[in-house]
């Protein structure tokens, strides 16, 4: 029970906690710490008469309305502002006019159902997440009591697609590249950065001395350390610093790229490569790290993998994976049972390690 109340701050804006009729409620305000102590002086006061609840339902908010509240307050913080801008303005238009209290399951039911015939799985699922966050939103602001999202499934997708780049296609698709896009390429090919990342590198993230990349705003919101190789270190070196900006990878005005797709599809069509995407670049690191026989928990980490789940797609990639693990199962275990591997006929061990020294020679250990 929150009988007086707090203030707090997130960012830049400022919000109001407090509670009434056993509901903890919490609003935006704005960006003044002593108007919003003002603000919540003034709801106490209702609380305390009796008129808050009168008021909260007499209030009408259309989505419209409240998805502008909802870009300007929180959505802009966010890298991905202006895929919400865009998925807002389909919400706008299919629930325009519409009050949030009126907006019900049947309703979301009815827009992921016309979505689906327009576009994939995938995208829809896009689209209600940005619906169910403003809710989600509506209510810790006091704007709305429910999220009707909540009933709602999403769409199964698929997200097993692998597609990755041949040794001779990574060095078209590079011949290919405008000289912007190349280093880009070139990092997201050595460290398997997602584009956001790359996109938002500043000189500050850089470490040299101990060759690695500070990421502090990633997908799971968790902080990361990405190592570089020699290729990575140079390539970055190698870029042109811009006097005014603090991006890595930034327009003439000292602007970070807001997008690749345009040059990147260019030298993709260049290059004879069909099915890509520059997201597949980070399936090349991974797949190329695998094929080169680097453990799937080393990728999971480079990767910033929370479980190993989605790294054992790349699993198929080592066909002796499995091989080598009972191996080393064997290795550990075979004295205790009693059986001696140095006993075996001579004809035996020369076989393997004619092997071993044949498997050695194709990776270019001597």
């Amino acid at each position: 029970m929150y009988k007086k109340g707090r203030v707090f701050r997130r960012g830049d804006i400022w919000y109001i906690d407090f509670s009434s009729s056993g509901h903890r409620i919490r609003q935006a305000v704005g960006n003044n710490k002593k108007f919003s102590e003002a603000a919540l002086a003034k709801k106490i006061t209702e609380v305390n008469e009796g008129k808050f609840l009168d008021v909260r339902r007499e209030q009408k908010i259309k989505l419209e309305d409240f998805a502008n509240e909802y870009l300007l307050l929180h959505s802009k913080l966010k890298k991905s502002y202006d895929t919400d801008c865009k998925i807002v303005g389909l919400l706008k238009k299919f629930f325009g006019g519409k009050y949030l209290y009126e907006i019900t399951s049947l309703d979301i039911e009815k827009f992921k159902s016309k979505r689906a015939q327009e576009v994939s799985p995938a995208t829809v699922n896009r689209a209600l997440a940005v619906l169910k966050s403003m809710f989600n939103r509506a209510i810790v602001w006091g704007r709305a009591e429910r999220n009707p999202c909540r009933a709602v499934k999403l769409f199964k997708e698929n997200n097993q697609r692998l597609r990755f780049l041949e040794r001779e296609e990574i060095d078209k698709l590079l011949a290919n590249c405008c000289e912007h896009l190349k280093p880009i390429a070139i990092v997201a090919l050595h460290t398997g950065m997602r584009k956001s990342e790359i996109l938002g590198l500043k000189w500050h993230d850089i470490d040299i001395k101990r060759n690695i990349i500070h990421l502090s705003d990633t997908k799971n919101g968790e902080k990361r350390e990405v190592p570089m190789n020699e290729v990575t270190q140079m390539t970055i070196i190698g870029v042109l610093k811009h006097s005014d900006s603090q991006y890595i990878f930034c327009n003439k005005d000292g602007q970070p790229y807001g997008d690749i797709k345009k040059s990147f599809l260019t030298a993709v069509n260049k290059s004879g490569i069909v099915n890509f995407h520059f997201h597949d670049l980070r399936h090349t690191f991974a797949s190329q790290l695998v094929m080169s026989g680097v453990d799937l928990n080393t990728v999971r980490e480079l990767l910033g993998h929370k479980s190993l789940e989605m790294t054992l797609r790349y699993s198929h990639l080592s066909p002796d994976h499995k091989k080598r693990a009972v191996d080393l199962l064997g290795q550990r275990i075979c004295p205790k049972s009693g059986t001696n591997l140095a006993q075996r006929p001579k004809s035996a061990n020369v076989a393997r390690e004619s092997v071993f020294d044949n498997s050695l020679e194709l990776q270019g250990i001597h």
